[in-house]
């Protein structure tokens, strides 16, 4: 359900770096969540540092949409930097797993294109050979 990459960068190396391979693969950034600095404002302590981001491809959300929708509670995907134990991680739920939920089959061969994008995505903001020249 959950594709999770370590990185051997910083939470903001990352984020630069993701945000790049984002553009490159035809999706968009659509919002950042910072967690740690919404938590402080709301005045709960959080030390660990989380960035969510929401992307989006227009054309494979309109696609989806058109079918149900109700999908628009899974939409848009998600991407998340984070550390933990002073590692740096990338993760996502799997939109194959997301979309199974709404078991419309016809569905199946969209999830699987998005995923697959994702996980480039994913693959390419982790590559300390691509970091910052994408």
């Amino acid at each position: 359900m959950l594709i999770i990459l370590p990185v051997n960068k910083t939470v903001s190396r990352t984020a630069t770096d993701l945000e790049a391979a984002v553009k490159a693969n035809h999706f968009g950034v659509m919002q950042v969540h910072d967690l740690k600095e919404t938590m402080t404002k709301k005045g709960v302590a959080f030390t660990h540092e989380c960035l969510i981001f929401e992307v989006c491809q227009p054309e494979q959300a309109k696609k989806v949409l058109d079918e149900n929708m109700s999908i628009s509670t899974a939409l848009p995907c998600r991407i998340s930097i984070y550390e933990e134990g002073g590692n740096t991680y990338l993760a996502t739920l799997k939109p194959t797993t997301l979309l199974a939920m709404f078991n419309i089959p016809q569905l199946a061969e969209v999830a699987q294109e998005v995923e697959g994008v994702i996980l480039k995505i994913m693959n390419e903001a982790a590559s300390e050979q691509l970091a910052g020249v994408l």
